[in-house]
């Protein structure tokens, strides 16, 4: 999975869709979040629980150890096959989960006649429906952001088709299991089962090139994510 992706609805759609009757510790509102572009160290809306219920906060994309850090950029993204048995997020795993709402996300393929030159794809729910990321978040207590704060979304191998477009894909949930993954009782053999199995299959997706202005951080907007022709240059 490549570094960006999208956060557009509202986070009362996400909800809806998520479970009309969860509850929550925080207020939300159906304000579009109008993000079509996010990028790694932007803070994102996250779901996840706390002591007193579930929050909706905005954390920063990418997390590290306090003893790695410094050391390189804190990593976005955690391989399933090594996040339950690895040390590097030994602090989150299998205790700190939660959900990124999305509507898609965004790779890059290399031009097979130019190295250089990459064309993007988007990739989305055939239903174009939200979707939600399984993720590990540390966030502290508080209205104040806390250094250490962050999360990680976590990557799932790719296979039937989408190992065309990329080799990883972030661990979507269906509203099912995702209110399963946020549920505080949640054993770590089961967390481990809806991390390594669980993911929605590749058929689920349909994805499709767009233009190369996301490549640019700066850029926003639904434009973004218009399909272009084969007969267009990108």
């Amino acid at each position: 999975m490549c570094g960006r992706f999208v956060q557009y609805e509202g986070m009362a759609i996400f909800i809806e869709e998520l479970s009309p009757q969860i509850e929550l510790f925080s207020g939300y509102d159906a304000q579009p979040i109008d993000r079509y572009n996010v990028a790694p160290s932007t803070r994102v809306q996250l779901l996840h629980a706390a002591e007193d219920g579930l929050h909706i906060d905005a954390v920063k994309w990418g997390w590290a150890p306090f003893w790695a850090k410094g050391k390189r950029p804190d990593p976005i993204n955690a391989r399933v096959e090594t996040v339950t048995t690895g040390n590097f997020f030994k602090q989150l795993w299998p205790n700190c989960r939660a959900l990124v709402p999305s509507e898609g996300w965004y790779e890059w393929v290399k031009d097979p006649d130019d190295p250089k030159r990459k064309q993007p794809y988007f990739i989305r729910l055939k239903i174009q429906k939200p979707m939600f990321f399984g993720a590990l978040a540390q966030v502290h207590p508080g209205l104040a952001p806390h250094d250490g704060d962050g999360f990680v979304i976590i990557t799932a191998a790719s296979d039937q088709g989408m190992v065309d477009i990329h080799d990883r894909k972030p661990l979507v949930l269906t509203p099912e299991h995702a209110r399963e993954w946020i549920e505080p009782g949640l054993t770590t053999a089961r967390a481990e089962e809806i991390a390594k199995e669980c993911c929605q299959p590749v058929e689920d997706f349909e994805w499709f090139r767009v233009g190369t202005s996301v490549g640019n951080v700066r850029n926003q907007g639904a434009s973004l994510i218009i399909p272009i022709l084969d007969s267009e240059q990108s």
